[in-house]
């Protein structure tokens, strides 16, 4: 599994580590039942600090797709269905109405009109 992160991009490096991760497992590169990476040794091959990978995994482990556990190591136990690619096509909508000054109130009023 290649994970490539963009350290000058305006998505954080965290939310670029998860989103990758939940798409390798959503397009069944990684799954149920795989150990991922130990977040320290994840941190070192993408050189970013622990805590950046600490966040990524604590946010697919609230999403129910990952087990993470002190000693055990970090587990696939669901998958990153349709909900996970919502929750990251609203992470793009939301960096691209920032990027063009757009407030999250617009955004919303801008979601009424299509829906």
């Amino acid at each position: 599994m290649l994970i490539v992160i963009d350290a000058n991009g305006p998505t954080p490096l965290y939310a670029q580590i998860a989103s990758q991760l939940r798409r390798a497992i959503a397009e069944g590169k990684v799954r149920a039942g795989e150990r991922l990476p130990a977040a320290r040794e994840l941190a070192e091959s993408l050189a970013v600090n622990l805590h950046t990978v600490l966040r990524a995994y604590d946010e697919l482990r609230s999403e129910g797709v990952l087990d993470v556990r002190r000693g055990r190591g970090v587990v696939v136990v669901g998958t990153a269905g349709d909900r996970a690619r919502l929750v990251d096509l609203a992470r793009t909508l939301v960096e691209e109405g920032t990027r063009q000054g757009l407030a999250l109130k617009d955004l919303r009023k801008l979601l009424g009109e299509v829906s």
